[in-house]
């Protein structure tokens, strides 16, 4: 099988959430056969929930599609590092693959801070894949918060 990103889609859900003055972040879930399960964008503020991170969104959903709490086999892209939750949930739904793109040196929770992935509690380590699309995740959420100042 070829490998094919699926950032292009993370980055759209991050451009999304961003209109809706939201924190651009985005993620995809995809399914082992390459079939998109899920896509969201960060909605923290729109639904008054500090779980509503892109991550926890799209991982609900296609586990909703899937009628399963776990996604074996399956693949999650973030144009940013998860943070300590985030990676909590992706251990516990078994993704077998994270894909990230910008670096998150104050909430990262998987390169940086908690590495939640390299303690010996975490039920699941996923393979992780960084740096893809970094450079225009990284630009957007400069953008975004550079707007707010």
């Amino acid at each position: 099988m070829v490998f094919r990103s699926h950032m292009s889609r993370a980055l759209e859900q991050a451009r999304a959430a961003a209109a809706r003055g939201e924190v651009p972040v985005g993620a995809v879930v995809i399914a082992p056969d390459g079939a998109v399960l899920a896509a969201a964008g960060n909605r923290t503020r729109e639904l008054h929930d500090p779980s509503a991170h892109a991550e926890v969104l799209a991982i609900r959903a296609a586990c909703a599609t899937l009628q399963s709490q776990r996604l074996t086999g399956c693949d999650i892209y973030v144009t940013l590092e998860p943070c300590a939750a985030c990676a909590a949930v992706i251990a516990a739904a078994r993704i077998a693959r994270l894909y990230f793109g910008a670096d998150d040196p104050k909430s990262g929770g998987v390169l940086q801070g908690a590495r939640v992935f390299s303690h010996p509690q975490a039920h699941h380590f996923p393979e992780i894949y960084d740096g893809i699309a970094a450079r225009e995740s990284a630009a957007l959420l400069r953008e975004f918060f550079e707007n707010r100042r």
